[in-house]
């Protein structure tokens, strides 16, 4: 499911019981406070993606994160699915069925990459951090619900940059996302964020992409 790569549905008692198990190393920890500087660096992020679901059905699109608190993920036609955070409020909107739903801004995994101040501590925590050749990666669940399924951040190690992420569900089901040519710092339009109701003509009308812009 489309949602499924937007979900911080951040496995699970896995996850809890590896951390009890194996606390955080020194250099671990090294790690998390180089991936906080990097990300807390991070002011605007522009990328086209490709979502690779649980059962193997790809997606594409672009996605738009400007710090605080503003992102915009949209799918590649025909998939209709639209996610936009204005700074106040979340918006999954289906641009077929015309409809709009709003939802909590920590419920997608970049409501970690969209915080004032990026701290992987407090509602989330680290579980696990891996390395391997030129990658880091770093599982994040929520400190409330570890149960609720498990985040990981992917890092490319030259240039340092976020790569990907990866989505464990509460049901073991996995997603990945993985940004394509990402550009950091360059301006974007702050229209790309306005939270627009589907059904205003500019988003029925097949000329301008039914996204809004």
């Amino acid at each position: 499911m489309v949602l499924a790569g937007l979900t911080f549905a951040l496995v699970a008692r896995q996850a809890a019981v590896a951390q009890s198990r194996n606390p955080l190393s020194d250099a671990d920890r090294a790690d998390v406070a180089r991936v906080e500087a990097y990300l807390e660096a991070v002011r605007t992020l522009e990328a086209r993606f490709l979502q690779i679901g649980p059962d193997g059905a790809t997606a594409e699109g672009m996605f738009w994160l400007a710090r605080p608190g503003r992102l915009r993920l949209e799918y590649d036609l025909p998939n209709p699915n639209l996610l936009i955070a204005d700074g106040r409020a979340l918006a999954h909107i289906d641009r077929s069925l015309r409809t709009i739903a709003y939802l909590p801004l920590n419920s997608t995994p970049a409501g970690v990459l969209v915080r004032a101040d990026v701290k992987l501590a407090g509602d989330v925590q680290v579980v696990a951090v891996d390395r391997g050749p030129g990658v880091l990666r770093v599982g994040v669940v929520q400190t409330t619900d570890p149960r609720a399924g498990r985040l990981t951040l992917v890092f490319a190690e030259r240039p340092f940059a976020l790569s990907s992420w990866n989505i464990v569900d509460a049901q073991g089901l996995t997603t990945r996302i993985t940004l394509l040519d990402p550009r950091v710092g360059g301006p974007i339009d702050p229209q790309r964020f306005q939270i627009v109701d589907p059904n205003q003509e500019r988003y029925l009308n097949p000329s301008n992409d039914l996204t809004g812009r």
